[in-house]
């Protein structure tokens, strides 16, 4: 008889995981409140347009096929990709910054700035790269099971070499003098929920990453990677229950025997929560003792990431004068910006991106239109000191639309739209269980990263896993794929040694 396992949620870490187990040759079944997979990597379908919910841009392209590849199949049969380059434009007022991976691209444009940055741009370059390698290998991609896997000589010494303890902000200004280009390289930090101006220098690695890695684009949007992993599950045998909501994760003398969904209790050989952390060991571990350290005031008082203020639109035209896919509109006072998101204050100068999908996939809008998908890094609902209601949309709308008539393509933006949705603090909240609305999951301070973040095994409890954005390694598609990989070999290392 096959083993068994129970995973709670189909998002990103549910569906590799998942596909994983099935692979390694156990019976698995997923369970999904929604109607579709992918969790926060949805989508959005209205009035012809085809937005992706969440998740947008594609950095690490060979992690994102490595799922496929494991189960020896081809990755561009499941997710058709292409590079994008340029990789975006920043915008500051009326100046745009076209933003490449190409080396002799990036030259061009920042002698155009400064010769001295180009030469501190290339001194960075080298030295988070290093830094990376490091991370990579000795954090990122392990688990930390015990106080010992951190707490010995070979470990503090790799974690010295990480040089953790300056903001990534402070740390890109040893470099890069240009006000400009230090935010083009520090706020990527938001990518993960944490502000540049706090949050470990370490997190420049992810400009890194994309002008050593590039950005890429999947076909039919970021969904198509979560309904390839689905098929793919299917594909291996792996069975999926839609519109299944886990009330429960059923556990024994600390010991986890299954679910229960509806008062009807699912008894498997483990259980893989893909459930937001946070609210997983809150609300369907309801053994104190299983709980461990991770006590209902404990979670209260954890810090969460930021939350995001999305706008879904559907335009009546082409935005051919707008170069790129990707798009980033800069506030004139960033820090202040960076500084209102994380203390809880209404934002007066927002900064926010802007992605067009349909640039690449024109069949992601009716013929000759574009569909824009704008997102507002905001305050998660724990910190945000107003609540999100009906004005506080308004407000947001009118903040960036402002901004976007001064900007180059979209002067006339408000009297273009022909369909129009949203995502606030509240959605995430409540249709993906993201605690907080935080849609990055716990935030990656110093204090809640490596071994102080929740990890893939259970404490205080066996048979039981924990995968996604607020475990072990942290946020971002790349890294959760990661946390699947991490969770299955240490199921795997507790049933097969």
């Amino acid at each position: 008889m096959k083993k068994t396992v129970s995973v709670i949620g189909a998002g990103v870490a549910g569906l590799a995981s998942a596909i994983r187990l099935q692979h390694a040759g156990y019976d698995v079944t997923l369970y999904e409140k929604e109607a579709i997979p992918g969790g926060k990597m949805n989508q959005v379908k209205q009035d012809g347009y085809t937005f992706d919910m969440g998740p947008s841009l594609v950095m690490m392209p060979d992690i994102y096929k490595e799922i496929f590849e494991l189960a020896g199949r081809n990755p561009d049969d499941y997710i058709p990709m292409q590079r994008v380059d340029p990789m975006y434009s920043a915008f500051f007022g009326d100046e745009e910054i076209s933003v490449s991976s190409d080396l002799t691209k990036i030259t061009e444009e920042m002698e155009n700035i400064s010769d001295k940055d180009m030469a501190g741009f290339l001194s960075y370059l080298k030295d988070i790269y290093e830094r990376y390698i490091v991370a990579k290998n000795h954090f990122i991609q392990r688990p930390f099971r015990n106080a010992t896997d951190f707490y010995n000589p070979k470990m503090i010494y790799q974690a010295l070499k990480l040089k953790t303890f300056d903001s990534a902000n402070h740390s890109i200004g040893k470099y890069i003098k240009d006000k400009r280009l230090q935010q083009i390289l520090s706020f990527q930090t938001l990518y993960i929920g944490v502000s540049p101006n706090n949050g470990p220098s370490l997190y420049t690695i992810i400009p890194m990453i994309e002008y050593l890695y590039g950005i890429w684009f999947i076909e039919g949007g970021m969904h198509t990677m979560a309904s390839g992993m689905e098929k793919l599950f299917l594909e291996l045998g792996g069975k999926v229950n839609y519109n299944s909501p886990v009330d429960e994760i059923l556990i024994e003398n600390q010991e986890a025997k299954g679910i229960k969904i509806h008062n009807e209790t699912i008894l498997s050989d483990f259980v893989m929560c893909n459930a937001d952390f946070p609210y997983a060991i809150k609300n369907l571990v309801k053994d104190v003792k299983a709980k461990g350290k991770y006590t209902d005031k404990k979670v209260d008082n954890m810090k969460y990431s930021c939350s995001c203020f999305i706008m879904y639109l559907g335009m009546d035209k082409k935005f051919d004068q707008v170069k790129n896919m990707h798009n980033f509109v800069f506030a004139k006072d960033l820090d202040e910006n960076l500084e209102d998101i994380f203390s809880g204050d209404v934002l007066t100068d927002p900064s926010f991106y802007v992605y067009m999908g349909s640039k690449m996939d024109p069949k992601l809008a009716p013929e000759g239109k574009e569909g824009l998908y704008i997102l507002v890094p905001v305050s998660d609902l724990s910190t945000s000191k107003y609540d999100w209601n009906e004005e506080t949309i308004q407000y947001y709308r009118e903040r960036v639309f402002m901004k976007l008539k001064n900007t180059k393509g979209f002067e006339n933006i408000e009297e273009e739209i022909v369909s129009e949705s949203y995502m606030t603090p509240i959605d995430w909240r409540d249709k993906f269980n993201a605690y907080n609305g935080a849609c990055f999951g716990l935030q990656p301070t110093l204090t809640q990263s490596n071994h102080f973040r929740p990890q893939a095994k259970a404490k205080n409890c066996e048979n039981l896993y924990f995968t996604g954005s607020s475990t072990h390694p942290g946020a971002g598609v790349p890294i959760v794929l990661t946390s699947a990989k991490i969770a299955v070999d240490e199921l795997l290392l507790d049933d097969q040694g």
